[in-house]
């Protein structure tokens, strides 16, 4: 979708950028609706100079309305899930219109694709799982970083201070969306089991959400307001600089199909404690490149004192992440995705 001040077309890196208009719409079924009609006039606008194009690739229930559209044109499709409304809601069933709604386009996505793609073994059985689709239809091609971008040169101890924390004290960071899935409301549970080990352990939470207010209002609650740190939606750089300044990273998430922030703390250098739960639990091997625990707050404040009163092995899980995330790079997630690509052409 075209932004404010942004054109309906851009070359970028090599890749053809054609932004669509229309209308929101009254709700989120509304929006993805009317977005996937407008993607289908577009393309069939871009065919008439460029030709026809060989493989569609959608990503999320989102464009399934145009993967509909174009199946009946004899198109080849991929559908790409990095999630599904299950997951999203931290590994429950809903019983609310949108969530039936979603799920359903999730389901016929994956009935009407000639591939599917997803980013973990484990969200591939999820898959399996939830919507029946056949586990040989499925390809895994995980997530990949530059390392060399989430590595920037910081004074830990000056950071700190930026947020009233003493230069010496140990942060943990958290990142990433403040929702249910990703579980903050743990790690804010867990935070007085970690101040009983050590009283000077501070905690930055990074990221926007709707649970941020009550996240608040709850750790104050339990005595430990003093200790957290909530910074909301921040810049790119201001998160960059969080990230390579704090001690500790935690991802205490419910459901969570792959865990992009996983390679950026690793890339960053810093020790992980995260749930043994999807492609978290996937790729983590424990005790080499990260601590796995349960999801509930006794287990993760265990984790976090673990590392806190083991220095040897907080050095070696850092040494292991650094190793790990060359495993997560481009190169190797573009050769699969062309491996995908050649199996629906040549079939």
């Amino acid at each position: 979708m075209a932004d404010k001040g942004q054109t309906d077309y851009a070359y970028i890196n090599g890749v053809h950028y054609h932004r669509v208009v229309f209308d929101p719409g009254p709700n989120i079924l509304a929006f993805a609706h009317n977005m996937s009609k407008a993607i289908v006039t577009s393309l069939q606008e871009t065919e008439k100079y460029r030709g026809k194009f060989d493989i569609i690739h959608g990503h999320d229930w989102h464009v399934v309305d145009a993967l509909h559209d174009l199946k009946q044109e004899g198109y080849l499709s991929i559908l790409t899930y990095h999630s599904t409304e299950y997951g999203r809601n931290g590994g429950a069933f809903g019983d609310w219109w949108e969530f039936r709604e979603i799920s359903g386009k999730e389901w016929y996505g994956g009935l009407i694709c000639d591939r599917v793609t997803t980013v973990s073994t484990s969200m591939m059985n999820e898959l399996n799982w939830l919507y029946k689709i056949p586990i040989e239809k499925i390809d895994v091609i995980p997530n990949a970083i530059d390392p060399r971008k989430h590595r920037v040169h910081v004074d830990p101890g000056r950071v700190k201070e930026k947020y009233g924390i003493h230069p010496l004290a140990p942060v943990v960071l958290f990142m990433g969306r403040i929702e249910y899935q990703k579980g903050p409301d743990l790690l804010v549970e867990a935070i007085p089991r970690v101040l009983s080990n050590r009283w000077d352990v501070k905690f930055i939470f990074v990221g926007g959400g709707g649970m941020r207010s009550y996240l608040e209002h709850r750790a104050n609650e339990i005595g430990v307001g003093h200790a957290t740190r909530f910074l909301g939606k921040v810049p790119h750089w201001q998160y960059l600089e969080s990230l390579n300044s704090a001690d500790i990273v935690c991802i205490p998430s419910r459901n969570e199909p792959f865990g992009i922030v996983l390679l950026e703390a690793w890339a960053a250098g810093k020790p992980v404690i995260a749930t043994d739960i999807g492609g978290l639990g996937d790729n983590i091997e424990n005790f080499v490149d990260g601590i796995k625990v349960y999801h509930n707050y006794e287990s993760i404040a265990w984790g976090i004192n673990y590392l806190l009163d083991n220095p040897d092995d907080m050095k070696q899980v850092i040494e292991g992440g650094k190793e790990k995330v060359k495993k997560f790079s481009w190169d190797n997630t573009l050769s699969k995705l062309l491996n995908t690509y050649r199996s629906i052409l040549n079939r």
